[in-house]
């Protein structure tokens, strides 16, 4: 779980004050150097020595929470080199009719971008922000009400069943409106039903900004069937679920928060506080780039399942979270997602001449999406699904 508290360090620079040798009184009466001396030693130890039991508590501090894995995983897996700045992201404005050719172009290059103009209430977003914030700011014993998830509710560090970990806590939540949200009754400070209203109103504001990039996509692809990609997200059996992450503030700006990975389903729509964090892998590189915060647009991820069905002209992007070592992170993702049964395969309309020009295998969204709870955070689920070319 994460701490409940905070650590500080407050850094002060300590410098022996300026002063000018009074001339009026005698030399016997000066500050003795070799006291001076001594003094600013002391102070030079002491500092010094503040810094290190600070250090030293915060991995005493993961040894005493943390279980012999947990520490293995925060170890291994922290990355040695803070990751450059990342300005060049693609920026989509949704009131540009002359936006589709963008949009096409962010997919294939990067399978993710930023969308402004988006047309999303503000009030949708600071409401379930603010919801979000009281709940995450309860005692562990109240936020464990709603827990374990199993599929959907709270839960803290551990992520799906195979060992990964984060620095973070979460509600996992489906986005079926009959969903019983009585089992999240310490989410709310007022009802459980103030939360599910405020949790349905941002959802299918997401929900109807992400079919309309999808229809954009398709027109762009020179799709005839311009919902073949938003109608999935829009069935009643849609497999759609909603997340609220967060990320506690930590000493150690390089600590993991969620490991690298890709997003299962057909589109992600991510929107997240003030607070930087998040970082993505671009293609055909292994370097990671750091994603400027912007609390008022929303930033987009290709799914494993459009890299599927546009034959992997679209990419679907790596990505992960690191903790903020001065303020927490509290993120809010909508994963559109088609209906368990749906197989999902190359649009024929994208296939390239001749009977291989197919990269992935046909199979449902139940195939894949059990085939991803099954494996862990990093690993590549798509090449269970990719077709053996024959050299």
């Amino acid at each position: 779980m994460p701490p409940s508290h905070v650590f500080i360090c407050l850094s002060r620079s300590l410098s022996p004050p300026h002063c000018t040798k009074p001339t009026h009184l005698p030399p016997s009466l000066l500050f003795p150097p070799i006291l001076y001396i001594a003094f600013s030693l002391c102070i030079h130890i002491i500092i010094t020595l503040s810094l290190f039991i600070l250090s030293s508590s915060f991995n005493i501090y993961l040894t005493m929470v943390l279980s012999p894995l947990e520490q293995q995983h925060f170890s291994v897996d922290r990355p040695s080199i803070t990751p450059t700045l990342f300005h060049g992201i693609p920026v989509i404005d949704l009131s540009n009719p002359d936006s589709t050719s963008c949009l096409v172009e962010a997919c294939e290059d990067y399978g993710f971008f930023k969308v402004i103009n988006h047309g999303i209430p503000t009030h949708f977003i600071s409401n379930l922000e603010t919801q979000a914030i009281d709940f995450f700011s309860l005692p562990l014993h109240e936020k464990e009400k709603a827990g374990p998830p199993n599929p959907f509710g709270y839960g803290n560090k551990s992520i799906g069943r195979h060992g990964d970990i984060g620095w973070l806590e979460y509600l996992l939540l489906t986005t079926d409106h009959d969903f019983d949200y009585q089992k999240l009754a310490s989410v709310s400070a007022q009802t459980p039903e103030n939360f599910r209203q405020a949790v349905n109103d941002y959802v299918s504001a997401v929900k109807n900004m992400a079919c309309q990039i999808l229809e954009l996509l398709a027109d762009g692809l020179k799709i005839q069937e311009k919902n073949v990609f938003s109608k999935l997200l829009m069935d009643e059996q849609s497999d759609s679920v909603f997340r609220l992450n967060h990320y506690p503030a930590s000493p150690d700006k390089n600590l993991i928060g969620f490991g690298e990975h890709t997003d299962p389903q057909i589109i992600s729509v991510l929107r997240s506080n003030n607070t930087s964090g998040l970082q993505i892998s671009l293609k055909d590189d292994s370097s990671w780039f750091s994603v400027p915060p912007d609390q008022d647009s929303f930033f987009i991820n290709v799914g494993d399942s459009l890299q599927v069905m546009t034959n992997g002209r679209f990419k679907s992007v790596k990505h992960r979270v690191l903790a903020n070592s001065e303020k927490s992170r509290v993120s809010m993702i909508y994963f559109g997602g088609p209906p368990l049964s749906e197989k999902i395969a190359p649009l024929p309309s994208l296939l390239m001449e001749g009977e291989n020009s197919s990269l992935y295998k046909e199979f449902t969204w139940f195939e894949y999406k059990k085939s991803a709870y099954e494996s862990r955070l990093a690993d590549n689920r798509l090449c269970l699904f990719e077709k053996i070319v024959a050299s």
